[in-house]
């Protein structure tokens, strides 16, 4: 869904109360239009434009002071430039601030994203990256701030529930996308009508017309729309039979990902992305961050887990945290590093600081009475003064978590093992012949497309699903468990800590934990003490998830398997599950075996030692090594199918070339065979007379000094001919056939 700030031609407007909205009415969704400079945004840049200029949107802004950080550590945090000096940014976010009752989610943000710019916004559950993403998109209205998009400018957004034409095929539904660019196409045609039968004053107006069409298909996509429909929607998992489907068939995530698929289409200025992946297998997401590095040439800002995706595509990270926004300059990785140093710096800025309050408080308590009890007031004034406006909060998540891992009960040197193993399902082939050995202190990676049968293998292998041929060896202390998406076995009405307590195995070997020892489970899994005391029942998605998870990893079981497990968590989450899951698999510290079905490709990279890997023909290989290797294999060996390509690839014949030649002029007409022959010698007049004032004006010497000048007449030359071309080749066979 894309916006565009102002009224569009050929649409109408449409007056919203609530923040000054307008919809585009016609085929497909209707995209919303907001304009920021609605009459609250115009109070409030009146308000700040009274209190003089405001600061710049670098390190991380808001309405609080800088809590006290040293000026030496300030270059840890990305400068911005300000939002106040030279042209307007392409988004700028002034001073937002909401609240949900009591809690502050943002406090004063500012934020600004120049043209092209690809920002990953990141932040825990819950921090508030949603709630600024649906503020900037006009969804929501803030308590307070504004937001500014620049005039013209479009932003795209993907709703969560994309609305279709239901009989349209997956292709049309895509294609409605490029709606204006086939309406500019018709009127083309028309125009192309008209000039059979013009006069030579109407021709004159006609052609002008011509050219001016001409010059916005270029700029909507031109004529290559096919292409682009085709590669957007392969690109994004659907197959050529899927393609031809009707959009009622679909599945939810298969409707997302045609949503998703039209919004890049669309081409806006900007993408607000959340969560782009999460209906996405691996080569739908590699797809995707290829697209966005190198191919969208507009903004992005986008909410993901994903944090291969945020270390290829963006140049610019942007923390949500305690309501406010910090600014770091590079990718993820660079981001964590940043992050962590700063993290160093508060920790010990905050410890100071609260030697320095016990310091007070002491003095205070030790003389409130007596002759110095004047003093005692004074430095309890200071000390609540201090705390409210410059005391340092205590950092969150500094400690790489500390988690000793009950042991399982001790096996045999194999747990699981199948030979010849084969799967049908209604007549088709999901594999055969597979054959594996699974042993203690195994971390296997499954991976392939979206239903190719990663979980259908799992359960053939624990005996769920019966096989159609093969032999599988399970070991007798065989101790599975188990972390499906769905949760519905699990005990609502308990805290997160009981929850714990029945489910782990205490460290001393006895069959139930202490409070204590689930309580520091949950800790290590980041739940805080208040979260600690919730029922599962009020508990988010992502929470649930992470709760059973920490609770299956400490459950002593010897082989744990974990379908899609970070789907629901953050990226917070997802790095403490990893640290759990390489203690798991470690024969020294846990001795158990693990096999996770997953497309987070950096949770495979950290954890994965093996492979199984289904292609999109349904083979299956087992490859020894990690992801990075079995990724770095894959491209070689494309590289070189190409390259053996192109050697053995023949010109076609004429009589081959003319056939496709043929076919093409059956699919599309010429629109210059639509052209009179004197609508087609007078644009020959137009193109070589702009021809010859390009060669006089490269005649003349002074022309080379001005090498940008040069250089863009050269390439005009070379449009015009290439344009002239086919314009000739048409008059030259009419005039033949006269």
């Amino acid at each position: 869904m894309a916006c565009r700030l102002g009224k569009p031609r050929g649409h109408h407007r449409v007056t919203v109360p609530h923040r000054d909205l307008t919809a585009v009415l016609g085929g497909g969704d209707a995209s919303l239009l907001f304009n920021p400079a609605a009459q609250e945004g115009d109070r409030n840049r009146d308000r700040d434009h009274d209190r003089g200029p405001q600061p710049a949107s670098h390190a991380w802004t808001s309405s609080r002071n800088d809590f006290g950080l040293q000026r030496g550590h300030r270059p840890i945090l990305a400068r911005r430039p300000s939002l106040y000096s030279g042209s307007m940014s392409l988004l700028t976010v002034t001073n937002i601030r909401h609240t949900y009752g009591t809690r502050i989610v943002l406090d004063g943000v500012i934020l600004s994203v120049e043209r092209g710019e690809k920002i990953g916004l990141v932040g825990r559950n819950g921090s508030g990256k949603t709630t600024l993403m649906r503020i900037i998109r006009g969804d929501m209205e803030p308590d307070s701030g504004s937001v500014q998009l620049q005039k013209g400018a479009r932003i795209g957004y993907l709703s969560q529930h994309p609305e279709f034409e239901e009989n349209d095929t997956v292709r049309e539904a895509a294609a409605r996308a490029f709606a204006r660019l086939n309406a500019l196409h018709e009127e083309l045609n028309g125009v192309f009508e008209d000039m059979a039968n013009a006069d030579e004053k109407a021709l004159e107006r006609l052609l002008k017309r011509q050219a001016d069409l001409e010059t916005e298909i270029g700029s909507e996509g031109g004529y290559a729309i096919d292409h682009k429909i085709d590669a957007t929607l392969l690109g994004l998992g659907f197959t050529d039979a899927q393609v031809i489907q009707k959009v009622s068939t679909l599945s939810g995530g298969e409707k997302a990902r045609l949503g998703l698929a039209r919004l890049l289409l669309e081409s806006p200025d900007m993408l607000l992305l959340d969560e782009p992946t999460n209906h996405l297998d691996i080569d739908g997401r590699k797809w995707l961050e290829d697209f966005l590095a190198n191919e969208y040439e507009g903004a992005v800002l986008v909410v993901s887990h994903d944090r291969w995706l945020l270390d290829r595509v963006v140049k610019r990270i942007v923390e949500v945290e305690r309501g406010v926004l910090r600014d770091y300059p590079g990718n993820y990785h660079d981001y964590i590093n940043l992050r962590q140093e700063r993290m160093l710096t508060d920790s010990r800025k905050h410890a100071k600081q609260l030697d320095k309050i016990r310091s007070e408080e002491a003095f205070i308590r030790k003389f409130k009475e007596g002759q110095r009890a004047k003093q005692a007031r004074g430095r309890a004034s200071r000390l609540e003064r201090f705390k409210e406006q410059e005391l340092v909060e205590r950092p969150m998540e500094l400690d790489v978590m500390r988690l000793k891992l009950p042991q399982p009960p001790r096996v045999g040197d194999i747990l699981i093992s199948s030979e010849g193993l084969e799967q049908k399902f209604d007549e088709r082939v999901m594999f055969e012949n597979f054959n594996i050995v699974v042993r203690p202190g195994d971390r296997i990676g499954i991976i392939g497309p979206n239903g190719i049968g990663k979980t259908t293998l799992i359960r053939t292998l624990l005996g769920d699903i019966e096989c159609v041929s093969g032999e599988i060896r399970k070991s007798p202390r065989l101790s599975v468990g188990w972390f499906r998406q769905n949760q519905s076995h699990i005990d609502l009405s308990l805290t997160v800590w009981e929850y714990l307590q029945s489910v782990i195995v205490s460290n001393d070997g006895d069959t139930r934990a202490s409070e204590q020892q689930a309580r520091d489970l949950a800790g290590a899994f980041l739940f805080s003490g208040r979260e600690q005391d919730k029922k599962l029942e009020l508990l988010s998605g992502g929470e649930r998830a992470r709760a059973v998870l920490a609770g299956l990893v400490s459950a002593a079981h010897n082989l744990v398997i974990l379908d899609e497990p970070s789907n629901h968590l953050d990226i917070p989450a997802a790095e403490r599950l990893e640290q759990a899951l390489t203690s798991f698999g470690d024969k020294g510290k846990h001795g158990g075996a693990m096999l996770l079905i997953s497309h987070d490709r950096a949770l495979l990279e950290s954890t994965c030692t093996q492979l199984i890997v289904f292609d999109a023909n349904g083979s299956l290989e087992i490859f020894q090594g990690r992801y990075s290797e079995h990724l770095a294999l894959k491209e070689a060996k494309a590289r070189e199918h190409e390259q053996d390509k192109a050697r053995r690839k023949k010109r076609p014949t004429g009589r081959v070339a003319r056939n496709k030649g043929e076919r093409k002029t059956k699919k599309r007409k010429d629109p210059l065979e639509r052209m009179s022959l004197k609508a087609l010698e007078k644009r020959i007049e137009q193109f070589e007379a702009r021809l010859s004032e390009i060669d006089d004006a490269l005649a003349e010497p002074e022309i080379w000094k001005d090498h940008q000048a040069c250089e863009r007449l050269q390439n005009e030359r070379v449009k015009i001919r290439e344009d002239l071309e086919p314009i000739e080749f048409e008059w030259s066979r009419r005039a033949e056939e006269d």
